[in-house]
């Protein structure tokens, strides 16, 4: 038999954590307190674990963060989801005012700049190494866009084509 779990938070009784449930808008706290209120009137820890649909481990560790924070530890945690951001919010600047003023010929060897030729100087610069796609990333969020111009091929003829459109008739 599972040892008994004890609550030791006296602020809410059983009737208290179902009102909470009740207006509380996240389905999942709402479960976790009915839980609670199942052990505070008297269910084991299986049973109310199995009304509410966890496991009874599940529903100890619930009660242990109940009685630590309250109706609040039985919300969702939600933190910062993605990946970390590498560069810092100066460098990500510096590597902006980098794209705005081109590169230096001397200095970098390149004329234009490239998603590769910025992670080598943020490499060189910073000493963080980043991939060619987390760089388009970080271009991306400063507001850059990837621009190409229209290709032209490479026999076409301005002058035969500026002659073309004057001469053609009005549709």
């Amino acid at each position: 038999m599972a040892a008994p779990i004890r609550i030791t938070r006296v602020d809410l009784d059983a009737g208290g954590l179902r009102l909470a449930a009740r207006r509380s808008s996240s389905v999942a706290a709402s479960r976790r307190m009915l839980a609670l209120a199942l052990v505070l009137e008297g269910k084991s820890r299986t049973e109310a674990a199995q009304a509410a649909g966890m496991d009874r481990q599940t529903l100890r560790d619930w009660v242990h963060r109940y009685n630590e924070e309250g109706l609040a530890g039985l919300s969702d945690r939600h933190g910062a989801f993605g990946p970390k951001r590498l560069l810092s919010p100066e460098q990500e600047a510096e590597v902006a005012a980098w794209v705005r003023a081109g590169p230096d010929l001397a200095e970098h060897g390149v004329v234009r700049w490239r998603r590769a030729d910025l992670a080598r100087a943020i490499e060189a610069r910073f000493g963080i190494v980043l991939a060619e796609r987390t760089v388009s990333t970080v271009l991306r969020r400063l507001g850059f866009r990837r621009l190409v111009p229209r290709p032209r091929h490479p026999g076409h003829d301005a002058a035969a084509q500026a002659s073309f459109s004057a001469t053609s008739p009005p549709s």
